[in-house]
């Protein structure tokens, strides 16, 4: 598969750089730099494009400029790609209302395009766009994809003698490679203590995703990312915690 992630500055650099580290050998991954700065309405998209681009078969828009968003169908065009997947992990970059026209454009061009919101809540079937949001999808390109980035999805070896995690596999990496951060930290760790840490070290890592409150989840994307991943954690170390039981005294007379 060939792929040409589009960035344009720390956030798109280091997905692409994930990316690439942990790609099979088949797949070809390529970038281009988009414009820093862009007008707010772009009337004539190949001002801002170079002569050509590599051909690709998927597009992985990760752009810090809405501007950005205008531009792929003509990218789509150019390159051949069937496919694109556009993050969504600051509705600055990416508004609602700007995704919702890219999945029409691109729609009518026959090129997929998912706009997942976060970009870790990217699933081999499934994406999200809000708290109560799941949009299903079908392209084998998309899906090949996310069966390697996107939602983590991590399997934990825990020591049942002294409860302590002794090995993380990473089964699907968040795009930016925050996952496999995690888990490799994660090995050592108290089952039950690994959810409140794995939260911690998705901060540190840190997540880029936006620190504003979003709309359609009330909460920061930020926070919605951590979350994903603090289940992931949770959901497999459930039968080795330990829960605690508090008994009430009894009435004095």
């Amino acid at each position: 598969m060939r792929i040409l992630v589009i960035l344009n500055g720390e956030y798109g650099e280091r997905h692409a750089a994930n990316v690439r580290s942990h790609a099979p050998a088949t797949w070809q991954v390529n970038t281009w730099q988009a414009p820093r700065v862009l007008p707010p309405v772009i009337d004539y998209p190949e001002d801002y494009l170079p002569p050509t681009l590599p051909p690709a078969d998927l597009l992985l828009a990760v752009a810090e400029h809405k501007g950005v968003a205008e531009l792929l169908p003509d990218i789509a065009r150019m390159t051949g790609a069937q496919a694109v997947i556009a993050a969504v992990d600051n509705e600055n970059w990416l508004p609602r209302g700007l995704a919702r026209q890219l999945r029409h454009w691109l729609a009518d061009m026959g090129v997929a395009c998912v706009t997942p919101k976060p970009l870790c809540s990217l699933t081999p079937t499934h994406y999200h766009l809000g708290r109560r949001q799941r949009i299903a999808y079908d392209h084998p390109l998309i899906a090949e994809f996310a069966r390697l980035f996107g939602q983590p999805e991590l399997e934990l070896t825990v020591d049942p003698e002294n409860r302590t995690i002794v090995a993380a596999e990473v089964r699907r990496d968040s795009v930016c490679g925050c996952a496999r951060f995690v888990a490799a930290r994660l090995i050592g760790t108290s089952v039950d203590e690994a959810e409140q840490q794995a939260g911690m070290l998705h901060h540190h890592f840190p997540c880029l995703a936006s620190m504003g409150i979003d709309p359609d989840y009330g909460d920061t994307l930020l926070h919605v990312s951590g979350h994903l991943l603090r289940e992931q954690v949770a959901g497999q170390l459930q039968a080795y915690r330990r829960v605690s039981y508090i008994v009430p005294g009894h009435r004095s007379e």
